[in-house]
């Protein structure tokens, strides 16, 4: 028999009386159907596999760790999930035979299938590119645009991007940069340095110019950050821009929202496309009269600092949205297959901090995490070996799986309460939906040893076996 402190034991029937408390207050407004349980498991040698349908059943007694869903508790609505279609990803693809890249395609964009709805593309090059190129190359100063060509997207990027649309027409694609042409730039490159404030009125009609050739391809751009990574230079070794916080609020406020306004344009302006940290920038920025007008919101990586920096913005500017834009695995750890727990949990506290999308790095690569021009060592969602063609699924793949395939576009997040015994932080981590057809989802993840878990809803649970270092989604 384990033995308590008295502290402890206050502890856990305080958390008892605030879940029964939730519960009672949920009873009314959330009783699950009769229907069955519906679980997809990932786990060991299973991969989003069904598992054997659970049964809501009333609550006799409820755990004090019990995870309380509260629909009723309702916060954003989902915008999708997807991947960057780089400059490689898409020339991966197209090296492909058509009878290897159909069913590539089909899998992950088919809303049958994976459903990914929310990519996206760059304008100009990456580190994740052949070349480094922009869409106005010229020796000297081009003001005018004279020299403006996206030929180069017409290759091989445009028709996939066409393809994967013509799967899923649902298919919101949104673009950034890496850099402005290099004469836009102090160092006349593309590579690092920072933007130069008299070329913002060119720049602007840049992106315009961007957002017309792509759409006379058939390829229309629903949103543009103005810059990945505003607070990242790179050392010069990738393509990559520094950004000022007053030149991004001035470049936002006086140059692109007017400019695509005037156009005619409904594109919408995310801005920062940075990391967690520098939550206090996107305060300060949407804090001005000017960009609160033209940015619909923050785009958001995940590489420095928690994802409760999203909840701090929300808090301060809620009718403004947030967007997961970027992260990816590294094809080089030996958990690059195996990692879906560490993703669903990644994704779990994301959508729990108000983000719309998850969007991750490439979609596709070598075997190599190549084509690269950059010093960073990625890996697709999935890769596939030159020469062969094997496919090789991430674990990131089987975490977007849990989502993807189950939360559709238009469903709320609901509030789910879970309270650690002990005041432990709990490995297990979870996220509810409700659909568009009032169907509800429920992804939860167990990076800890194997254990059971219980989930109240109204007046009654569910018991939930969780394996060791596993992912399931229930869909009822």
């Amino acid at each position: 028999m384990v033995t308590r402190s008295r502290r402890a034991f206050l502890k856990i029937a305080s958390a008892a009386a605030a879940t029964l408390s939730m519960s009672n207050r949920v009873r009314a407004l959330a009783q699950p159907s009769a229907s069955p349980v519906h679980v997809w498991s990932t786990w060991r040698d299973r991969r989003h596999a069904p598992a054997e349908p659970l049964a809501w059943k009333p609550a006799e007694q409820i755990a004090a760790d019990a995870i309380v869903l509260d629909p009723a508790a309702k916060k954003q609505d989902i915008l999708g999930f997807g991947a960057a279609m780089t400059d490689s990803s898409c020339y991966v693809l197209s090296q492909l035979p058509e009878a290897v890249r159909q069913p590539i395609l089909y899998d992950f964009f088919a809303p049958g299938e994976m459903a990914l709805n929310v990519c996206r593309a760059c304008i100009g090059a990456s580190d994740y590119s052949r070349s480094l190129y922009s869409f106005d190359e010229s020796p000297q100063p081009d003001p005018e645009l004279k020299n403006f060509s996206i030929d180069h997207d017409k290759a091989y990027i445009l028709p996939v991007l066409r393809a994967a649309r013509k799967l899923n027409p649902e298919l919101f694609l949104f673009s950034s940069p890496w850099s402005p042409p290099g004469w836009m730039k102090p160092n006349g490159s593309m590579l690092g340095g920072a933007m130069r404030k008299l070329n913002f009125e060119p720049y602007a009609r840049y992106f315009q110019r961007f957002l017309e050739g792509y759409k006379a391809e058939g390829v229309a751009i629903d949103a543009v950050t103005v810059q990945n990574e505003t607070d990242a230079e790179q050392e010069g070794h990738m393509p990559a821009c520094l950004w000022a916080q007053e030149q991004e609020m001035d470049f936002a406020s006086h140059h692109l929202g007017p400019t695509l306004r005037k156009a005619g344009m409904n594109t919408k302006i995310w801005i920062l496309d940075h990391n967690y940290s520098l939550w206090g920038r996107a305060i300060d920025e949407l804090s001005d009269p000017g960009v609160y007008e033209y940015v619909d919101g923050i785009a958001w990586h995940g590489y420095v600092g928690e994802p409760t920096a999203m909840s701090r913005v929300h808090d301060a500017f809620p009718a403004k949205n947030a967007y997961w834009t970027e992260g990816g695995p590294d094809i080089n750890l030996p958990d690059y297959e195996t990692d879906f727990t560490k993703w669903t949990e990644t994704f779990n506290d994301v959508l729990n901090n108000w983000a719309r999308s998850i969007t991750a790095w490439n979609l596709v690569l070598d075997e190599n995490g190549k084509p690269n021009i950059g010093p960073f060592s990625c890996g697709g969602v999935i890769t596939v070996e030159n020469g062969t063609y094997k496919v090789t699924h991430s674990g990131q793949y089987w975490a977007f799986a849990h989502f993807s395939r189950h939360v559709r576009r238009g469903a709320t997040v609901f509030q789910t309460n879970g309270v650690a015994p002990d005041g432990k932080a709990s490995s297990i981590t979870h996220a509810g939906f409700v659909n568009p057809d009032g169907s509800h989802v429920m992804v939860v993840a167990n990076r800890g040893q194997e254990r059971r878990i219980q989930l109240v809803l109204g007046s009654n649970a569910l018991d939930v076996d969780l394996p060791a270092d596993s992912v399931h989604t229930l869909e009822w």
